[in-house]
């Protein structure tokens, strides 16, 4: 009989996938990454327990191109600075990926809240523009000029904060009480240049990041990063404390009857 790809694979095949997995080049990025300061009680209100805001009330957007070969990768963040006991670190909202293959094994394996979207970064002399796009709306789009370099920082580790959990079959509730994830990441830049510019945000129901207002630019950086990560449960939390939050993950048809807050910009 011939090969049947949807059969069982053998121990030796699954072992093959796992190591040709731990042994990808490193991966080069192109990337805008913009930090802003908004309302203290708006990024308290996002942040599922455990996690706690922390000193200053930062949003951060990353929008990057990823050159692979024959299939370029649009991958985005909007993210609130957190704290989970004493570490510090960064909660992202969404992260937009222009490939489905981006998406599963962020989503599935870590519960990174990935959805599939439109990422641009372009760049035309000293001009850059930056967006963010789902639904037809560019709800976070970036622009400016590249005014010079900047020192390159050390290879650092960082650490995003995640929830994975799996919905009940019933539709009520989880399956199982979720895990807070932290994923470390450890990146090396070798290009970085400062960036004069402005943020925008547009409402959009879905992506609701217009919520998070920019109040001061913190910077702007244009650069070139290559990252590894992994990651580990760091803790179980309780099903109740997280539910209010859990339409974070999902394009939920019930936030298209939520308004911006009143007296917002």
């Amino acid at each position: 009989m011939a090969r049947v790809r949807y059969g069982a694979r053998t121990d030796a095949e699954i072992a093959a996938a796992r190591a040709r997995r731990s042994s990808l080049p490193d991966l080069w990025s192109t990337g805008v990454v913009a930090v802003w300061e908004t309302d203290p009680e708006v990024v308290a209100a996002v942040l599922p327990p455990p996690l706690k805001p922390v000193g200053d009330p930062l949003v951060r957007a990353t929008l990057s191109r990823v050159d692979l070969s024959g299939h370029p990768l649009g991958a985005g963040s909007v993210a609130v600075a957190a704290a989970h006991g004493d570490r510090e670190g960064w909660y992202p909202l969404v992260m937009p990926m222009t490939h489905e293959r981006a998406l599963v094994g962020g989503r599935e394996v870590f519960g990174e809240p990935k959805k599939l979207g439109e990422v641009t970064v372009e760049r035309e002399g000293t001009a850059v523009r930056a967006a963010l796009a789902r639904h037809g709306v560019a709800f976070v789009e970036v622009r400016g000029a590249v005014s010079g370099p900047l020192p390159l920082p050390e290879p650092a580790e960082k650490t995003d904060f995640y929830y994975k959990f799996l919905p009940a079959v019933d539709g009520s509730g989880f399956e199982d009480d979720p895990v807070l994830v932290h994923c470390v990441r450890r990146e090396k830049v070798r290009r970085l240049e400062r960036v004069i510019g402005d943020v925008v945000l547009r409402e959009s129901p879905y992506d609701p990041v217009a919520d998070l207002a920019v109040r001061r630019i913190v910077g702007i950086t244009l650069g070139e990063k290559t990252t590894g990560q992994w990651g580990r449960v760091a803790e179980r939390v309780s099903a109740a404390s997280l539910a209010p939050y859990a339409h974070q993950r999902y394009d939920d048809p019930g936030q298209s009857l939520d308004g911006p807050p009143e007296g917002s910009a």
